[in-house]
């Protein structure tokens, strides 16, 4: 039986045609994993070792889910090719993530191997999906596979190098793969893409990329309510507890309740949806990610040590998770919604006080200084954002 392939697109404007399918909450699940093996593997090696290894492979987690979001805007999930394009991609994400603890060791081959897989055999679907109509984005996604394929020799080669060679090699290949959208994939003979005509649906790129943030919270709760069930329920792990929870509730507050609504009411409304989505969504939510992640970490090592002596290391990714992910989402503010993100800056300040007083005080000090300090934002934004939309209301009062 011959399928058509305009059947494998959304069909743009149409009812529920942004809407995000549950084959792609189940994908979603793949990363959920990621997220766990990254947090591991920083706890694991507390290092600035440590630390490159992690960030460089939650750079290449992200990427790929990133850009599977990309493809996934065009396709459409209800269709059976599609789902199994997913599937597909879920089985190599689970190798790639099952890999990372060992990435830089015996199974960079495999992990290098998997990214290369869901990169390259993602865009080729979506350029088959394409190929009828759609001719911007046809090309485009010829331009993206011609990135993508120069990249892969860069990760083949660095898996089978070993020491500095792989680390250069595996640089230059997430650097092609993370610039190709800053130089809009230009291409001897194919030229570079028109970034403003970019046709993305902004309601499903927004939803997503929250979905995303979703996954990098639950690691956190996951992370306090597993280690505080195997402590002793004294004051002071219940007091660790306590500070864990309110800095992620604090998080969500941060990015849902206040500036992911308003950014994509207002990311709708662009002219420019290609452009936003490119700079906002696929690159200012790397670090809002990353300090999700890094404050997980800080948990598990609050929960496992509330007082005594905060060793430098500890206190740095304590004070740096929430630091880094107050910087991302205060980007993310302003890059979407225009305005300067006073909140986010005093909060980063805040945090950095934080670190200044409780740098030689117990564990559990520092950690709830910076879940307040997030809590301020989170409750500023809050109440921003109802005076912008209750202006007759703040009136009456």
């Amino acid at each position: 039986m011959t399928v058509h392939h305009h059947s494998l697109l959304r069909a743009r404007g149409a009812k529920d045609s942004s809407k995000v399918g549950w084959v792609e909450l189940f994908f979603d699940l793949v990363f959920v994993f990621s997220v766990t093996q990254l947090s591991h593997l920083l706890l694991g090696d507390l290092t600035w070792n440590g630390a490159a290894e992690a960030t460089f492979l939650m750079l290449a987690v992200w990427v790929a889910w990133m850009w599977t979001t990309w493809a996934m805007n065009w396709l459409d999930t209800r269709h059976a090719a599609v789902r199994v394009l997913l599937f597909a991609l879920m089985a190599a994400g689970l190798v790639l993530s099952a890999a990372i603890p060992e990435a830089f060791e015996e199974r960079a081959l495999a992990f290098a191997c998997a990214y290369v897989f869901i990169q390259n055999v993602r865009t080729l679907f979506t350029v088959f999906a394409l190929r009828g109509g759609h001719h911007n984005e046809y090309v485009n996604f010829i331009r993206i596979e011609i990135w993508l394929a120069f990249a892969s020799i860069f990760w083949i080669a660095g898996a089978l190098a070993e020491g500095e060679a792989r680390w250069a090699l595996w640089i230059t290949a997430l650097g092609v793969d993370i610039v190709a959208a800053g130089v809009r994939f230009w291409c001897p003979g194919l030229g570079a893409s028109d970034v403003d005509v970019w046709s993305v649906d902004p309601s499903h790129i927004a939803e997503r990329c929250g979905l995303f943030v979703i996954i990098a919270l639950g690691e956190s709760v996951i992370v306090t309510g597993a280690t505080f069930a195997e402590l002793q329920w004294d004051p002071y792990n219940a007091a660790g507890f306590a500070a864990s929870f309110i800095g992620t509730v604090a998080m969500w507050w941060v990015y849902f309740a206040t500036t992911a609504e308003e950014a994509s009411e207002l990311f709708e409304r662009r002219t420019d949806p290609g452009a936003l989505a490119r700079a906002a969504y696929t690159y200012a939510h790397i670090p809002i990610i990353a300090g999700i992640i890094l404050t997980a970490v800080g948990d598990e090592l609050v929960l496992a040590h509330p007082v005594g002596h905060l060793e430098t290391n500890v206190a740095m990714i304590l004070a740096g998770g929430p630091a880094i992910f107050l910087l991302g989402s205060g980007f993310f503010r302003w890059m979407t919604c225009g305005d300067a993100p006073i909140s986010h800056a005093i909060g980063f300040a805040l945090v950095g006080l934080s670190a200044l007083m409780f740098w030689e005080g117990a564990p559990i000090a520092l950690s709830a200084a910076t879940s307040l300090a997030l809590c301020f934002v989170g409750a500023w934004e809050a109440i921003r954002r109802r005076r912008v939309h209750h202006p007759a209301e703040r009136a009456v009062h």
